[in-house]
C-alpha cells in the first residue's frame, strides 16, 4: 500500500498569514484574543489554545476594553471595528486581502444599488463569518441565498447586483446564476442590461482546487478527506472528491479512521481544506501506516 498526501491541499495564503500573525502575537505576549475560530479547524484552533489563544464571541468582545483582539482572515462587518475604537481596542487584523477586496466591492455595488433601487444577493452560507462581514457592508439589507428555496425572497422586479462567498463551489455559484437568470426572465418576460449583474468573487485559489481534486481522487482507490466539520470549504471540496471516487471519507482527525476502509487498496490519497493544517494530514497518514504494511 502507498499513501500519498496532496500537496496542492492545506492552508490557503489567508489563513497562514491569518495563524503567523496569532503565533507572532502569542510568542511575544503569551495571551490573545481571537473573535470566532481562528480557523475552522478543530485541531488546529485547541493547538493555538494550548499557546494561550483565547477565543471569543461578538458578546464577550463588547465586554472588553484596553486589550488587544485578532480579526480572523473571514473578516468581520463596519460595527466591529466601531466597538473596537469605543472600547479602546487594538485590532490585529488578519483579513484576507481577497476578502477585504470583496468587501470593498460589495459596499461600492450597494452604494449603486440604493440608488437604482436595486438589492445585493450573496451565495453563501447564512450566518457563515465572512458572509456576516459581507452583509455588514450593506447596512445589513442584503439578502443571503444558499438554496433553491431561498431565491423567493428576491424581489425579480429589481436589479439584482449578485456576489458569491469566496469559498464556495464553481458549479454551486453557476447553477444559483442560471436560477436567478432563470427567474428574472420568468418575471419580466426577458433579461435585459442592468437586469442581473454578477459578480464572480469565488476565491480562485479555493476554486481552482476542485479539477485538482477530481483528478487527485481518480488516481487513488481510497481518499481520506481531513477537514474540520465548519469548514464550509472542506464540505465543498470533499463533495467533489465523493462525486469523483465513491470511496472517499470526511474525518476531522486520525481517531476517525476505520482500518476495514484500506482493505484490498493499494493506493490511499489524503487530502484537506484550506484550512486544514499539514501537521494534521501527517498525523492520519502515520495513523494509517500502522494498519498495514505500507510503501513509503
Amino acid at each position: 500500500m502507498k499513501v500519498t498526501i496532496d500537496a496542492n491541499s492545506g492552508f490557503c495564503f489567508g489563513v497562514v498569514y491569518a495563524i503567523q500573525m496569532a503565533e507572532d502575537e502569542l510568542d511575544l505576549n503569551g495571551n490573545l484574543y481571537c473573535l470566532g475560530d481562528i480557523v475552522h479547524n478543530g485541531e488546529e484552533v485547541n493547538r493555538l489554545k494550548a499557546k494561550g489563544l483565547q477565543i471569543i464571541n461578538h458578546e464577550e468582545l463588547a465586554q472588553l476594553k484596553d486589550c488587544k483582539v485578532l480579526i480572523r482572515a473571514h473578516g468581520e462587518p463596519p460595527s466591529t471595528y466601531q466597538l473596537a475604537l469605543k472600547n479602546n481596542i487594538e485590532l490585529i487584523d488578519a483579513s484576507c486581502p481577497v476578502v477585504l477586496k470583496l468587501q470593498h466591492r460589495v459596499k461600492t455595488s450597494f452604494e449603486t444599488a440604493e440608488v437604482s433601487n436595486g438589492q445585493i444577493v450573496i451565495y453563501g452560507q447564512p450566518g457563515h463569518a465572512e458572509v456576516n462581514g459581507l452583509v455588514g457592508q450593506t447596512e445589513g439589507k442584503a439578502i443571503v441565498v444558499f438554496a433553491e428555496e431561498d431565491l423567493d425572497q428576491i424581489d425579480y422586479s429589481k436589479p439584482v447586483h449578485f456576489f458569491s462567498q469566496t469559498t464556495k463551489s464553481t458549479n454551486g455559484f453557476q447553477k444559483m446564476v442560471q436560477m436567478i437568470q432563470s427567474r428574472i426572465i420568468q418575471f419580466k418576460g426577458s433579461l435585459e442590461e442592468g437586469d442581473f449583474i454578477t459578480n464572480d468573487t469565488l476565491c480562485r485559489q479555493v476554486s481552482n482546487r476542485e479539477p485538482h481534486m477530481r483528478r487527485f481522487s481518480r488516481e487513488h482507490d481510497v481518499i481520506i478527506f481531513v477537514s474540520g466539520k465548519k469548514s464550509s470549504n472542506g464540505k465543498a471540496l470533499y463533495s467533489v472528491c465523493k462525486a469523483t471516487n465513491p470511496e472517499s471519507y470526511f474525518i476531522s482527525n486520525s481517531e476517525e479512521l476505520d482500518a476495514n476502509w484500506f482493505e484490498g487498496k493499494e493506493s490511499i490519497g489524503i487530502a484537506g481544506a484550506t484550512s486544514t493544517p499539514m501537521w494534521l494530514m501527517e498525523d492520519v497518514k502515520n495513523k494509517i501506516e500502522t494498519f498495514y504494511n505500507v510503501v513509503i
